[in-house]
């Protein structure tokens, strides 16, 4: 699974990295939708409920735009592995608890206008001093319910919003879904796994809120070039990023307030390892960034480490997985470019947390002792962390990209049940002496 890859010595065209070439489409076929507006047993009416409640009453962002919406995440991930109503309950209660409600926007966003309005001047986590954050956060209901007038106007038909918003334009949406460390990118997942308009039209109030420099990288063709270097294996890549000189003694700490100083200061480097990869086969290479995603997460966590598991580094393995359940939905022109939109926060996150060292071995290694993927469900919904949102979905991502690319050597299931079996709490927070653990994360 982790043998060597050649590297190639010819860059592939911008075409290639930004889409439009049809032979960049990854085909893999579609996750199983769950139609919850349809569907009439308990757990579903139950998720229905709770979805609507929480899109009528709480903001998507709170705390001053530093923490995100994840209640559609956890219920979502929850349902999805088999939890119960009151356990769906019981969730809602207690994230609901640390949210906001709604607060009314200085003005309304037209069709004419909507774009002037977005995020682009913020930095990912509105970390700039140049940032008016109390400003900007009231106009996320004014997008929220921009979006919602179209869905109307379109017959309540969500996927021509999407189509119409995220797929259109000079620079569509899409080329920033991994702003605001991703959020974005992955309520949209969660909106067509789970086939919830309301939930979609959150995923575009987010994408407009969250909107920052990123998306330059991809709209931008001459920043898509070639590299010092080129190979088609992300984990390799990242060990070169690992033994980079450029990037030592960047930070003084960890944490995603150190990813705008970093295209400030470094983005010439960032960008080198960005184009290195090659993609000459997308479907084998997207998964081949899905087996790093898992890496970054489990395989940089030594066992018995007094650290906790890096909070930062779970958002790479949850984006990931929401990368997989969009492809089969989205245009095959926007496949790689999207793929390549994560890598990008991939490195700008695994630089930002100071490289920590991947050691695979930590993950292949791991003795099951008879676990199996019942154990994994039974964490995620009965376990002590069952009522952790990151927890949880980092669970499902890694069950799920087993079921998409089989499992034949135990190693997403090996992450899993070591993550499952020792997590205690989330770190990668704060000053690089301190353990920087939180028992549970709500916040981003």
């Amino acid at each position: 699974m982790f043998s060597s890859f050649s590297s190639f010595s010819i860059p592939f065209a911008v075409s290639r990295f930004l889409g439009g070439n049809p032979g960049s489409a990854i085909d893999i076929k579609s996750v199983d939708i769950h139609d919850v507006e349809t569907q009439h047993e308990k757990r579903a009416r139950t998720l229905k409920h709770l979805l609507k409640l929480n899109h009528a009453n709480h903001a998507i962002v709170y705390h001053d735009l530093e923490f995100h919406n994840h209640i559609p995440h956890i219920l979502g991930s929850a349902y999805l592995l088999g939890g119960s109503s009151e356990h769906l309950n019981e969730i809602y209660e207690k994230e609901s608890k640390e949210l906001e409600p709604w607060t009314d926007s200085p003005g309304e966003v037209s069709t004419y206008d909507w774009r002037d309005y977005l995020g682009d001047r913020r930095s990912i986590l509105c970390s700039s001093p140049y940032v008016n954050k109390a400003e900007d956060i009231r106009y996320q209901r004014a997008y929220v319910d921009f979006f919602e007038d179209q869905l109307v106007l379109n017959g309540y038909d969500w996927k021509k919003v999407i189509s119409t918003y995220l797929f259109e334009g000079k620079e569509p949406l899409i080329n920033c879904l991994v702003a605001g460390l991703g959020h974005p990118l992955i309520h949209l997942g969660y909106a067509y796994e789970i086939s919830s308009r309301e939930i979609a039209m959150e995923a575009l109030g987010l994408a407009t809120t969250s909107y920052n420099f990123f998306h330059n990288y991809l709209d931008e063709p001459s920043y898509s070039k070639p590299s010092t270097y080129s190979i088609s294996s992300p984990l390799e890549i990242l060990q070169r990023v690992s033994e980079d000189k450029r990037f030592d003694n960047l930070f003084d700490h960890q944490g995603a307030d150190n990813i705008e100083p970093l295209f400030k200061s470094h983005e010439a480097a960032v960008l080198e390892h960005w184009n290195a990869w090659q993609l000459p086969n997308p479907k084998k290479q997207f998964q081949e960034s899905q087996e790093a995603a898992v890496a970054l997460l489990v395989a940089t966590h030594e066992s018995g480490s007094s650290k906790a598991y890096d909070f930062f580094l779970v958002h790479l393995l949850t984006t990931s997985h929401a990368v997989r359940i969009l492809l089969p939905f989205i245009p095959a022109k926007f496949h790689v470019a999207l793929v390549k939109q994560w890598w990008l926060l991939t490195l700008a996150v695994y630089i930002a947390q100071v490289r920590p060292k991947i050691n695979v071995k930590i993950v292949t290694g791991y003795d099951l002792k008879g676990k199996d993927w019942g154990w994994v469900d039974k964490q995620a919904i009965e376990g002590q962390w069952a009522l952790d949102a990151h927890y949880v979905k980092g669970l499902r991502a890694m069950k799920e990209a087993a079921n998409t690319w089989g499992d034949s050597e135990q190693f997403y299931l090996k992450a899993a049940c070591r993550l499952g079996g020792e997590f205690d709490g989330w770190g990668g927070f704060g000053p690089l002496d301190e353990g920087g653990r939180r028992e549970s994360a709500y916040g981003h």
